[in-house]
């Protein structure tokens, strides 16, 4: 589905099915250097169950062009803005991967009077990013693309077979990085991305000012943003649940129906009709 976001074409994958304005939103949201198709067995989930989809591709990403914006702040309002675009009428939920966590937790607390709820996937705050690191992604892209691939993906995901014959989360996930890139060579995106999660500094309160419910799930064995950091942040948050999965960072890839599961429950309880007594 193509939309025009402050005068640019913006993507959003509708999950194989044509955007229903009227049903509840589910709104998907990437981390650092990748895209909508991260969300690919969630996305066309929901879309099947009840649920309206708008998997994006933030701009200066793949499918959505423009510039990559400078700050998750911004990147929140761009989203809001997408959503509002379609003409989303329902209840709106918001889940975010990694950098895309952030995003979540920014449009719970800037447009609370639309988002019912929000989800955060690997999420941690302060999500500092390292010198060397960033470093990397500014001057030697293919090094810090090796060294994300590396800490995302925990040794439970690393046979070539796994998590399905024929799949390897390792090759497609420096594939999809490569691919950003290469879509738009000049932006260093995964630059900004890094600085964007790095410079952020309004996490606690966001959480405070959170009033819809959070759903937290983190990687047991998440080496980029480990489990005590996104506890850290529930504990702000007043209606906050925390699952906790054995994976790592990449966890659609290496557990996509635990996180399935995670989301459809939150989901269902989040936009269930308020019961008048």
């Amino acid at each position: 589905m193509e939309l025009n976001v402050a005068g640019q074409p913006a993507y959003a994958y509708t999950g194989g099915k044509s955007f229903d304005p009227a049903l509840p939103c589910a709104v998907f949201v990437h981390g650092a250097q990748n895209d909508h198709s991260v969300w690919g067995l969630q996305s066309r989930w929901f879309a099947n169950h009840g649920f309206s989809v708008l998997a994006v591709d933030l701009p200066g990403h793949n499918r959505s062009k423009g510039q990559p914006l400078a700050t998750v702040p911004e990147m929140a309002d761009w989203v809001m803005a997408l959503v509002k675009a379609a003409g989303a009428t329902g209840p709106v939920l918001v889940f975010g991967h990694s950098m895309g966590s952030l995003i979540a937790l920014e449009c719970g607390a800037r447009h609370g009077d639309v988002v019912r709820g929000v989800g955060l996937l690997a999420t941690a705050y302060p999500m500092k990013v390292s010198d060397a690191l960033l470093d990397a992604a500014l001057n030697r892209e293919p090094e810090a693309i090796a060294m994300v691939n590396q800490w995302s993906i925990s040794s439970l995901a690393s046979k070539p077979s796994s998590p399905g014959p024929g799949a390897w989360l390792h090759g497609g996930n420096q594939r999809l990085m490569e691919r950003v890139s290469r879509n738009n060579p000049d932006a260093k995106v995964f630059h900004n991305d890094f600085s964007a999660c790095n410079g952020y500094t309004h996490g606690e309160q966001a959480a405070a000012a959170l009033a819809c419910p959070a759903l937290f799930v983190c990687g047991s064995k998440d080496q980029m943003t480990p489990p005590r950091s996104a506890q850290a942040l529930a504990g702000k948050v007043k209606q906050a649940t925390v699952v906790t999965l054995p994976s790592g960072h990449a966890m659609m890839g290496e557990k996509p129906d635990e996180v399935l599961d995670a989301l459809a429950a939150f989901a269902r309880k989040a936009v269930a009709p308020v019961s008048k007594k």
